[in-house]
């Protein structure tokens, strides 16, 4: 057993169960110290995973990595994702409007201000609605972080469809939002999707950002590799996704079939993309129309 893996994933579904640390170890009978211990990757005995597995909703096999791993909450995707990129040194995406990792420290501000202003408008569930905004906002900020310290190359192959989408309803659209930070929302989707087109052009070594030239694909999908491992992630919840959103099931799995036959779409996909100038120019465009 990757005892390591087993951590890693107990952490992202502790998360994505909303039980608090003290709550588990309660019920499994140990201390939360060693509970911790058990996410670092300490060894643990196949008694307490089935236990953990039980408390957590899931199949034991699922805590071992073996088969396919399930999220339908955006805070557990985003720590499976976080750990994932820890070791990542190639990163492919197809399909959104931006790429998270790339966004500026300004979207992140305005986002938890957006987060933050929903949860307090929750009433007695306001406290609990604070803390999981949180949580997710520093799992985000997190996996910025390391991508700044450890800058694996990416690739992402975004859509005109969803950068239109973006810039006419701004970040985090599934939130209300006052008058002023929709407002805000729709201005930070334009300043974001102008440093897209400016990186598209100047092409900086380590990103590469390309337009698909057209359709769209059947859902966003990551492909994160490392020097030992491929895995592939498939995600429903938008980087921009408020933590009690629950309108799909994120998927990660190393399956080399899976992995395999999204690597072939994206290769295609990324052939056929528009690159370069000619990419930003078109990006422009879209944001000129968004102005008016």
């Amino acid at each position: 057993m990757r005892f390591n893996e087993i951590g890693q994933q107990l952490r992202a579904y502790r998360m994505e169960s909303g039980l608090k640390a003290e709550e588990i170890s309660a019920r499994l009978g140990v201390s939360r110290a060693a509970l911790y211990r058990y996410e670092k990757g300490e060894v643990i005995k196949l008694d307490t995973v089935n236990r953990l597995a039980e408390l957590l909703k899931i199949s034991p096999l699922t805590l071992l990595g073996i088969g396919v791993e399930y999220y339908g909450k955006p805070v557990g995707y985003a720590e499976r994702l976080r750990q994932i990129e820890e070791s990542s040194d190639q990163i492919l995406q197809v399909h959104g409007p931006l790429c998270y990792l790339i966004t500026s420290d300004s979207y992140d501000s305005l986002l938890a201000q957006m987060l933050e202003e929903h949860a307090d408008a929750q009433g007695a569930d306001r406290l609990a609605a604070r803390a999981a905004a949180e949580q997710l906002m520093s799992v985000m900020i997190s996996r910025k972080r390391m991508y700044a310290a450890r800058k694996p190359s990416i690739i992402a192959i975004l859509t005109a469809a969803s950068i239109q989408k973006f810039l006419a309803e701004g970040i985090c659209p599934l939130v209300p939002a006052s008058d002023r930070l929709r407002a805000a929302a729709r201005e930070m989707a334009i300043r974001e999707i102008e440093t897209v087109a400016n990186l598209m052009e100047s092409e900086p070594i380590g990103l590469q950002l390309g337009l698909m030239a057209q359709g769209e694909p059947n859902g966003p999908f990551t492909l994160l590799r490392s020097r030992d491992r491929a895995t592939l992630a498939i995600n429903p919840f938008p980087c921009d996704a408020p933590p009690s959103l629950q309108s799909g099931v994120a998927m990660i799995t190393n399956a080399e079939d899976a992995v395999a036959a999204h690597q072939r779409v994206s290769e295609i996909a990324w052939r056929e993309a528009v690159k370069g100038a000619a990419a930003a120019e078109r990006v422009r465009a879209l944001v000129a129309a968004a102005r008016g």
